[in-house]
């Protein structure tokens, strides 16, 4: 199975545990790793070559810290611009059809926080529908995402352990993690 990692970090240099993540997949050569904010400084994104990319996967992870409660700005623009109608769905919109992927992120508060009555009244899972559904409306298959919480306060070993459980996640067959 023939994987990318499309990290979406604003800062990815200066993130433990979003750049342990990438470190980790980076071992892998059944995994491909892009960086859309080193690919796209000036926010031009190349629509066609992203498109082409996508064809080349069979399953295509979406990595990115959990901003504001959603993706960072410029993997929405991203969705905006390379989930085009006509393309990844509408008619004729069939070139991501039967695609796996995965939400990949990172939180900084913890499991607890993110849960019915919790400071942030919902689950990441919850949190992540609207992402889910773009995908969905695209008739991608949408996996269960893997998600390190406390990422700004866990300890190196913490993130470290998180990173290879990552890895493990997203090279698991769609069989195994759908379990």
């Amino acid at each position: 199975m023939k994987t990318i990692v499309i990290s979406a970090h604003p800062n990815l240099e200066r993130s433990r545990a979003n750049q342990a993540m990438a470190n980790e997949a980076k071992k892998y050569g059944d995994v491909a790793f892009r960086d859309l904010y080193q690919e796209y400084p000036d926010w031009t994104i190349d629509v066609k070559s992203e498109q082409e990319l996508l064809l080349q996967y069979d399953r295509i992870v979406l990595q990115f810290p959990f901003y504001w409660y959603s993706a960072p700005p410029l993997l929405k623009k991203w969705f905006d611009d390379v989930l085009a109608y006509g393309w990844a769905f509408g008619p004729g919109g069939d070139h991501l059809k039967g695609k796996e992927f995965i939400v990949a992120t990172t939180a900084g508060g913890t499991e607890n926080a993110y849960r019915a009555g919790g400071e942030n009244l919902y689950t990441v899972s919850e949190l992540l529908r609207p992402i889910q559904r773009t995908l969905t409306k695209c008739d991608v298959v949408y996996l269960p995402s893997f998600v390190t919480y406390n990422a700004n306060a866990g300890s190196d070993a913490y993130i470290a352990e998180e990173a290879i459980r990552f890895a493990e996640h997203i090279r698991k067959p769609a069989v195994a993690l759908v379990q």
